[in-house]
């Protein structure tokens, strides 16, 4: 064998190498992410228990100071509720905070995911593309099926609003929609004057 074959076989070893341990690394952090969240999960079920524990405790000793009873305090009853209400509100600042790191573990799990999908399909030439149907626009009025969609084009899905809708053949395309495709770059860069107002791309 020679040095140069045994040169580019260690160097593709070494590649082979470096990708198991990047694949074995992204593995562990969805992993130790998911339990992170699991743990969360349940701290944040822990904290929603605990104030329907205080809530119980609060209307056992109000219950107990009514005024048909002797030595009955309306200060002792403003007390108990204020103190029961402290403990309700620390309770909610903790649930707040778990509940933000909780959606911040996901959207960091979400943008990963994107990163590696954007990795791949750069690798293809191709991409992820989000088009805002301006008004005025060739599109706005056309069902799917009314366009000739290149042949590596695929929709992935709509946001109207708050909502995502998968669009069918049928669905009817709207100022302000954002359309978001896969293709590859120079097929998405066709239909791109489609949902841009004022230009003249064929639909």
């Amino acid at each position: 064998m020679s040095l140069e074959f045994l040169g580019r076989l260690q160097r593709e070893l070494s590649l082979t190498g470096s990708a198991v341990y990047e694949s074995v690394v992204a593995i562990a952090e969805r992993v130790n992410r998911k339990v992170h969240v699991l743990r969360l999960h349940g701290q944040a079920a822990s904290l929603l228990t605990q104030m329907e524990t205080v809530q119980g405790e609060l209307g056992q000793q109000l219950a107990s100071l009514t005024p048909a009873r002797a030595g009955f305090s309306m200060t002792e009853c403003e007390r108990t509720l204020n103190r029961a209400t402290d403990r309700v509100h620390r309770l909610k600042q903790t649930l707040v905070q778990v509940d933000a790191q909780i959606r911040e573990l996901k959207l960091e799990a979400i943008h990963g995911d994107l990163l590696t999908l954007q990795r791949d399909l750069s690798l293809r030439s191709a991409a992820i593309e989000r088009l805002t149907v301006s008004h005025n626009c060739p599109v706005i009025g056309k069902e799917v099926c009314d366009l000739t969609w290149p042949s590596t084009v695929r929709l992935v899905t709509v946001f109207r609003g708050p909502f995502l809708i998968p669009p069918t053949d049928r669905f009817v395309f709207r100022a302000d929609d954002i359309v978001i495709a896969i293709g590859s770059r120079a097929d998405l860069d066709h239909i791109a004057p489609w949902f841009t107002a004022g230009r003249t791309g064929k639909a």
